[in-house]
């Protein structure tokens, strides 16, 4: 499966990549104004790459097709996670982190960032990439598969940072859920830097400063 992508650059001869998921319903576009916001002189020129999911039906949503990196069940209808769609998008991911170092960007100037279900998907390929990535960031959700983390996380990306940010109010992805994946990631030996706001399923202006920040401090030391 090929994603179809868009992309932007904040100068010429990027040095760093940010490869940005986005959340069901969503599109490529969804986190283009985040991009044009962020401030991250202090990391050099950065390519921001923003794929779009495939259009999947939607069980949750009574199968209505929208772009989604992964099926969700309703409760009673078989296994809640659909782990063959996360594995499959998960491989879809990993080729566009592998097209980046293709081009010339090393694997340890490369941000893996996500919303939601994006979320769950950076959390899910950067732990298991097999080259140390600059950093994970995961917003507004959770870590998928968490039973299998432990087993099939690679050694490469164990003290990799990673950003991890939820909304107090968050009635779609429960800050618990956040917390959770939060804890788990924690006690595996996992570096957090974790961040709640008082908003719902959503950014605000706080949490994207404190975000850049984090990925000025993340790739200026790479």
């Amino acid at each position: 499966m090929s994603l179809n992508t868009i992309e932007l650059t904040s100068g010429p001869a990027p040095q760093a990549s940010i490869i940005i998921l986005h959340g069901l319903g969503a599109d490529s576009e969804d986190f283009v104004p985040i991009c044009h916001e962020l401030d991250l002189t202090e990391a050099g020129p950065v390519r921001y790459v923003l794929p779009s999911a495939p259009a999947i039906p939607v069980s949750i949503n009574g199968g209505y097709v929208m772009r989604a990196w992964y099926d969700i069940r309703p409760p009673g209808q078989g296994p809640r996670e659909d782990e063959a769609g996360l594995r499959q998008s998960q491989q879809a991911i990993q080729a566009l982190i592998e097209r980046e170092i293709a081009r010339g960007m090393p694997a340890s100037r490369i941000v893996l960032m996500g919303f939601s279900q994006g979320c769950a998907m950076a959390l899910m390929t950067g732990l298991r990439y097999p080259q140390r990535l600059a950093g994970i960031v995961a917003l507004s959700g959770y870590l998928p598969l968490l039973d299998t983390t432990a087993a099939e996380r690679h050694e490469a990306n164990i003290h990799t940072p990673i950003f991890m940010a939820h909304g107090q109010d968050d009635d779609v992805v429960l800050m618990s859920r956040g917390t959770q994946s939060r804890d788990h990631l924690a006690s595996l030996g996992h570096a957090i830097d974790w961040h709640d706001y008082p908003m719902d399923h959503t950014l605000c202006l706080e949490e994207v400063q404190d975000l850049q920040a984090w990925l000025n401090q993340v790739l200026a030391s790479t």
